[in-house]
C-alpha cells in the first residue's frame, strides 16, 4: 500500500516533528562526511517553505545505550546544518523534558530546532510509551525521512506514528519508490549484482530476488562458498561451511527457474589476506591451496559487462572484492563504472557498495543510491519495515 508523503497533507501553520538520519561520522567535534545531512535537505526546505510552519528535528548518533555520552552530542550537527540551510538551528539541551518543552513552545514560524541525541534515553530503543508520548507532545504532525533506521521499531522511528499523523519525507518516499520498482515489478532483463563477504548475510536477499531476476551475479567473499559447492578448489579463500547446503539449494533453484547465475571464472589472488599482499592473476576458476581469493579477474568482468550493458533494471548490493585494499579494488571499481554507464534503471543499496560508488565519485551517475544499509537489505528481502508500515496509507 503506497504511503502518504509530505506533499499529500497540509503542513501550513503546523509544528512538524521530523525524524532524520544524521548518524554521521564525528571525531573531536569534526564531521568528516555530511552526506546524510545533505540527503534530508530537500524535505527540510520543502517544510520550511510552507506558511507558518516550524520544524523540530530528531535523530540518533552512535550507540550511547541510554546514557549521555558527550562525544555523541549533536551540537556539531546543528552547526553544520545551520550552514547548509543558511539559518540558525536551535540546539535543544535534551530530547525530552520541561526545558525542551518550553523551548519548543517558544518557537516561531520558520524556526528549526534539533533535539539532542534521542539514544541518550533508553526509552528510544525500547520504544517506551512514556518516552514516545513526551516526544510526540512536541509536534502536530510526524514526518519520517530516516530510511536508514526504518527497520527499527524505536520511539522516534515507529512509536510516534501511532500518536501523531505520520507521513514520509521526500527522501523516504524516493527510497520506497526506487527500491519498490526493483522488488515489485522489475523490467527484464533484470540483473542483480550481489557481493559482500558472507553468504549468511545475503542469502535472504538472494532467495527473494531469484524469482524476479534474469541474471544473478554473485561476487565478493561469498562467491567462494558457491564455487566450492560446484566442486572447484578455493585455496585459503573465505568459506562458510554451514552455508554450503544453502548455496547448493540456491544453485538448484536457479537452474529450475531458468535464472542465470554468474560466478567468478578467474581471480586476483594473494599469498595472504593483507593490504600489502602482492596481487596475482589466476586465469582459471580453481584457486591453489596456498592462495586466497581477493577480487574477480578480467575475464569475469567481461562477462559482467555484457549482462549489465543490456539490462533494463540493475540492482547492486555489496562489493566484488576487498575494495578497501587498493590492489584489490579493481573489480568493484569496474562494476561501479558499468552500472553508472548502463542505460537501465540502476539502484545501489547497502553500506559497502554505496561507499564504493562514493569513493569512486560515481554516485551522481546512478539513478538511486540508497541511504539505508540494513534497511535497504531488509526491504529487498521483502520484509515489512516498522518505520514505513506505521505511516499513513494513501
Amino acid at each position: 500500500m503506497p504511503k502518504k508523503s509530505i506533499k499529500d497533507i497540509d503542513l501550513s501553520h503546523k509544528r512538524v516533528l521530523m525524524r532524520v538520519d544524521f548518524n554521521v561520522p564525528i571525531k573531536e567535534g569534526i564531521i568528516s562526511d555530511d552526506t546524510r545531512i545533505r540527503a534530508a535537505l530537500p524535505t527540510i526546505q520543502y517544510i520550511l517553505e510552507q506558511p507558518g510552519t516550524l520544524l523540530i528535528l530528531m535523530t540518533h548518533l552512535g550507540r550511547p545505550k541510554g546514557v549521555v555520552v558527550p562525544e555523541m552530542s549533536l551540537k556539531p550537527v546543528a552547526e553544520r546544518l545551520s550552514k547548509l540551510i543558511g539559518k540558525k538551528v536551535i540546539m535543544a539541551p535534551d530530547s525530552v523534558g520541561n526545558e525542551v518543552t518550553d523551548l519548543a513552545r517558544g518557537l516561531k514560524a520558520g524556526n528549526v530546532m534539533l533535539l539532542e541525541n534521542v539514544r541518550f534515553h533508553g526509552g528510544e530503543t525500547k520504544n517506551d510509551p512514556d518516552f514516545t508520548k513526551q516526544l510526540a507532545s512536541l509536534g502536530d504532525v510526524y514526518v519520517n525521512d530516516a530510511f536508514g533506521t526504518a527497520h527499527r521499531a524505536h520511539a522516534s522511528t515507529e512509536g510516534i506514528a501511532h500518536i501523531l499523523p505520520g507521513v514520509a519525507g521526500l527522501l523516504m518516499e524516493k527510497e520506497i519508490n526506487f527500491l519498490g520498482k526493483v522488488v515489485e515489478n522489475p523490467e527484464k532483463p533484470f540483473v542483480a549484482i550481489i557481493g559482500g563477504a558472507k553468504v549468511s548475510t545475503k542469502i535472504a536477499v538472494l532467495e527473494s530476488l531469484l524469482p524476479k531476476v534474469s541474471t544473478l551475479i554473485i561476487g565478493g567473499g561469498m562467491a567462494y562458498t558457491f564455487l566450492k559447492v560446484q566442486g572447484h578448489t578455493i585455496g585459503k579463500s573465505l568459506l562458510e561451511e554451514d552455508f554450503m547446503d544453502t548455496a547448493k539449494s540456491l544453485l538448484e533453484k536457479a537452474k529450475q527457474q531458468g535464472v542465470e547465475i554468474l560466478l567468478p571464472v578467474d581471480h586476483m589472488v594473494a599469498d595472504e589476506f593483507s593490504e600489502t599482499a602482492k596481487p596475482v592473476l589466476m586465469k582459471e576458476v580453481n584457486i591453489p591451496d596456498d592462495k586466497v581469493g581477493m577480487d574477480v579477474g578480467p575475464e569475469t568482468l567481461d562477462l559482467y559487462r555484457e549482462r549489465i550493458k543490456n539490462a533494463r533494471n540493475i540492482l547492486w548490493n555489496g562489493p566484488l572484492g576487498v575494495f578497501e585494499f587498493k590492489d584489490f579494488a579493481k573489480g568493484t571499481l569496474e562494476v561501479a563504472r558499468m552500472v553508472s554507464k548502463s542505460k537501465g534503471l540502476s539502484v545501489v543499496g547497502g553500506g559497502d557498495s554505496v561507499a564504493a560508488v562514493n569513493k569512486f565519485k560515481l554516485a551522481d551517475k546512478i539513478d538511486h543510491v540508497s541511504t539505508g544499509g540494513g534497511a535497504s537489505l531488509e526491504f529487498l528481502e521483502g520484509k515489512s519495515l516498522p518505520g514505513i508500515a506505521a505511516l499513513q496509507d494513501k
